[in-house]
């Protein structure tokens, strides 16, 4: 029941996925390194106390406190941010190739990569 796609067609959703993690990766490299260098240049020269632990602060416990810490240049925020966007890049391929096995019409596929997104939804969410 497959529709069959053209050999460009199918180049074309193959260089789509590609530059997709590639563009997510770079993006998340980055933002991470912003922040870092916010980071270093704010902190860097202080001396950690190792007899202290320190649990993560809330600002990089939710996405609507990160992206307030991000406006405010936080460079924990700026950096929880880069994470966020490199655990998202995978996500959006599978949501991707969804929507692509969709347009080709292959079932199988369909619903192989549909488990596969709900499971990584249902993991991210906790």
């Amino acid at each position: 029941m497959n529709k069959e796609l053209s050999h460009e067609e199918e180049r074309k959703i193959e260089i789509t996925l590609g530059n997709l993690l590639r563009v997510g990766v770079i993006t998340a490299a980055v933002i991470v390194l912003a922040g870092g260098i916010i980071y270093l240049a704010r902190y860097g020269f202080q001396l950690p106390h190792y007899s202290v632990f320190n649990g993560e602060p809330p600002n990089v416990k939710s996405l609507i406190a990160i992206l307030k810490g991000v406006i405010e240049l936080k460079s924990l925020s700026i950096i929880q941010l880069g994470i966020l966007v490199l655990i998202a890049t995978p996500v959006l391929r599978v949501f991707f190739s969804f929507v692509a096995f969709i347009y080709e019409k292959d079932l199988m596929y369909t619903f192989f990569t549909f488990i596969v997104l709900t499971v990584l939804i249902f993991s991210l969410m906790g």
